[in-house]
Formats: C-alpha cells, sequence, structure tokens
C-alpha cells in the first residue's frame, strides 16, 4: 500500500503526495490509523462520475468475467456448505 504519514507530509508537504500519486493513490496514516486517501485528478473524476478504473478500460462485470475460474468446488458443495452455515 502506498503510505505518507503525517509527519512525512507536514516535513516535505505537497512534494510528498506529489512523489506518492506516481504510484497511485496515496493512504495518510496518524498515529498509525488510516485517516485519509489522496487520489489523482484524473482517478477522483472517474469516481465521481461512476466509472471504476480497470485493466484494459473494462467495466468492472467484464473483468470479473474474464478472470479464469481457481476454485474446486463444484457448486452443489458451495450450497451443501451455505446451507450448513444458515442451519448452525
Amino acid at each position: 500500500m502506498n503510505t505518507l504519514t503525517v509527519a512525512e507530509l507536514k516535513r516535505r508537504g505537497m512534494a510528498a503526495i506529489e512523489e506518492g500519486l506516481r504510484r497511485g493513490p496515496v493512504h495518510i496514516v496518524k498515529r498509525n490509523r488510516p485517516a485519509a486517501v489522496v487520489l489523482s485528478e484524473d482517478d477522483y473524476q472517474r469516481l465521481a462520475h461512476g466509472k471504476v478504473a480497470t485493466p484494459d478500460g473494462l467495466t468492472a462485470m467484464q473483468w470479473l468475467l474474464s478472470r479464469p475460474v481457481s476454485g474446486k468446488r463444484s457448486k452443489a458443495k458451495i450450497d451443501a456448505g451455505l446451507k450448513a452455515e444458515r442451519d448452525w
């Protein structure tokens, strides 16, 4: 994760943010806890207009459907496991 402490931000100012943004969103940490996230203007505009950045310009659904299947359980086994959890 691309993090920046408040102490570093106070010391280096905007230069620290600009450097961090080259690697993506910057997570600001205050007293060892997440405090804020700084986004580039382009990322902010995409989010503000409901667009999600995905690889190769795909929609989120297209990206999910393009992923290879990695599970080894059948639908029947998954359904049985869910039923057992609900009946607990």
